[in-house]
């Protein structure tokens, strides 16, 4: 196992057309799932640190998690029912979403349920997303990063859902500390719209590299990607494609980069923060295509690494 992720894991209902109209299609997803899975299919070693429903939906996660070879020794399993979120994709708008997940069982991660220790070979922790705001996850993970802090890279995605924060102030602290603790932070337009109602998302980059992050990445959707380290910053385009939705394409982005800074070694604070503009460009670019791949297909689907190989092979 070379890099961990802790977080939700739920179903998704995606709006799908049907033969009287648009009906719901149950989906595997949650932003931390679907960079798990993504990660193991572009060949990074990849652990799991959950906990699932014994429910129906609960056991379709575990299933997808086994059949795509995540690990799953950090997995626990729970009596409570899982999380299940309603999506609709509206043209040239970020999704919208509707959760159902209070008492659920990916939101019951407790202190107890954390591993004393990991193995050395562990080189990341990527922790998010919107659970982040709820109990008792959010104490538990933000304490996980707390502990991992200094002894491998932790990388951390906000993925904001308004509708699941009930103060924004105290929330806006946390959102402060988590940045703090990490190395490698991504956010997307719609997190930064919430974050600086009145700024510019690009404002919000300055200003979390100033608070410890190597790397700081913003995505927004069809628009220029900014990665910006203290030395330099970089922006490439965005693959253009025909979408079909855009569920899970910001975790694609996620675990395309993760893997892209794997296979070159530099998984690492120090590695992470030394980054040249070439390198740089090279790694935005790859987890970029990972995510346009990922946009051509319904629901949260990151490809296969021999996908990226060749969808990248035919691209002028």
């Amino acid at each position: 196992m070379d890099v961990l992720v802790a977080g939700e894991a739920l179903v998704d209902f995606v709006e799908t057309p049907c033969r009287d109209g648009k009906g719901f299609l149950p989906l595997p997803g949650g932003s931390p799932f679907n960079v798990a899975i993504g990660l193991e299919r572009l060949g990074v070693p990849t652990g799991f640190l959950g906990r699932l429903s014994r429910d129906l939906f609960g056991r379709m996660l575990r299933s997808t998690l086994e059949t795509n070879g995540v690990d799953l020794r950090y997995v626990k399993d729970g009596d409570e029912p899982s999380t299940l979120a309603f999506v609709v994709q509206e043209e040239n708008r970020e999704p919208s979403y509707a959760f159902f997940g209070s008492g659920a069982a990916d939101r019951a991660i407790r202190l107890d349920d954390l591993p004393a220790s990991f193995p050395q070979s562990l080189h990341a922790i990527h922790v998010g997303s919107y659970s982040m705001a709820c109990h008792p996850i959010g104490p538990t993970l933000t304490a996980l990063m707390e502990r991992e802090k200094g002894r491998r890279l932790l990388s951390f995605d906000p993925n904001v859902r308004p509708s699941m924060i009930g103060d924004r102030a105290t929330y806006l602290r946390r959102l402060d500390h988590w940045v703090e603790l990490s190395d490698l932070v991504r956010f997307s337009r719609a997190d930064a719209s919430f974050v600086l109602p009145e700024g510019c998302p690009r404002d919000l980059v300055e200003r979390w590299l100033e608070c410890g992050p190597g790397l700081v990445v913003l995505t927004a959707g069809q628009d220029e990607i900014v990665g910006a380290t203290r030395k330099l910053t970089v922006t490439v385009g965005v693959p253009r494609v025909q979408v079909v939705d855009t569920v899970g394409a910001g975790d694609a982005f996620m675990s395309g980069l993760l893997a892209w800074l794997h296979d070159g070694g530099r998984l690492n604070a120090e590695r992470l923060a030394e980054l040249g503009k070439d390198e740089l460009t090279e790694g935005l670019t790859f987890a970029a295509r990972v995510a346009a791949i990922t946009c051509t297909r319904r629901g949260a689907n990151p490809p296969f690494r021999a996908e990226v190989d060749r969808w990248t092979a035919t691209r002028p």
